[in-house]
């Protein structure tokens, strides 16, 4: 039983849920003074390590980041 009406305006608009969460957080952070938008910004930075196995074993790991330059 599926409706046309009220459809939410990120969906109508060819988004995801995710996609205009993170277009509003980007605004937001945008939007505040320093020294905050320099905190908000350092908290967006993502880091994680990758580890190969190989014959069961981990490894040396590989560290990554979702920033440029880092």
């Amino acid at each position: 039983m599926a409706s046309t009406a009220a459809v939410p305006f990120w969906r109508a608009a060819g988004m995801t849920y995710i996609t205009y969460s993170n277009i509003c957080a980007n605004l937001v952070r945008n939007c505040l003074k320093e020294p905050l938008k320099a905190e908000a910004l350092n908290r967006e930075k993502v880091h994680f390590s990758l580890s190969k196995w190989a014959g069961g074993k981990p490894e040396k790991p590989i560290l990554r980041s979702d920033t440029p330059g880092v």
